[in-house]
């Protein structure tokens, strides 16, 4: 019987489809991995404290609506008034992932960790995805052609249904003219959960996904 040798190429190191570390060694893996042209600059559009880039060497320029976390650019990512077009090499975006209605009172930093601040009812149908849209079209804008836009979203349960957020985002980006490259599942040590509830009745999901998109017609490099 022939043993099958895996042949790698010079330089090459494959991306598993489960991360279970942590997301700036995420970010940094996707980055080598995906990038087809120079990823920097690099613009965090959801910056918050900026956990994603510490010890990072990376060129980032920090976007956030918050003027508390001392961003370059204070402003809202569905505008992004003032940023140039085609300035970046890649996006990244880390949007709220839950609703008021699922905060966790007991945790003073709930709110900051998940942005639990955004309207999330029955006008937007309990949903946050209503969100991606108008940052879509402005992350088109200010990436580079073939610039990675690489977006981590949670789904959630709101007002008794599950909402799918991660399909709402790819099918979003799609059609705002990104090609969804890829998908990668992040394991967390627990699940999130909230005070707010004793018993759930449905599954208690400590993952959510990476998404990987290109401002091109195609994936491949």
């Amino acid at each position: 019987m022939v043993q099958k040798e895996l042949i790698v190429a010079e330089g090459y190191r494959p991306i598993s489809s489960v991360w279970e570390g942590n997301d700036g060694d995420l970010i940094e893996n996707m980055l080598q991995f995906y990038a087809s042209i120079a990823p920097e600059p690099i613009l965090d559009a959801t910056y918050n404290k900026g956990r994603f880039w510490k010890g990072s060497p990376r060129n980032v320029v920090s976007m956030d609506i918050n003027p508390k976390f001392n961003p370059m650019i204070v402003g809202d990512n569905r505008v992004m008034a003032g940023v140039p077009d085609g300035a970046f090499g890649t996006v990244v975006y880390d949007p709220p992932h839950v609703g008021p209605q699922g905060r966790d009172k007991s945790s003073k930093k709930f709110d900051e960790d998940f942005g639990a601040t955004v309207a999330c009812g029955k006008e937007q149908d309990w949903s946050l995805s209503y969100l991606y849209p108008p940052f879509l079209e402005q992350a088109k804008r200010v990436l580079k052609p073939d610039g990675l836009l690489l977006a981590k979203i949670t789904d959630m349960v709101n007002s008794h249904r599950s909402k799918w957020s991660h399909c709402d985002f790819m099918r979003m980006a799609d059609e705002a003219g990104f090609t969804v490259c890829d998908l990668i599942i992040k394991i967390r040590s627990g699940p999130m959960t909230s005070t707010k509830w004793s018993t759930a009745h449905h599954a208690r999901k400590r993952h959510c996904f990476w998404i990987i998109c290109r401002n091109s017609s195609r994936c491949e490099r």
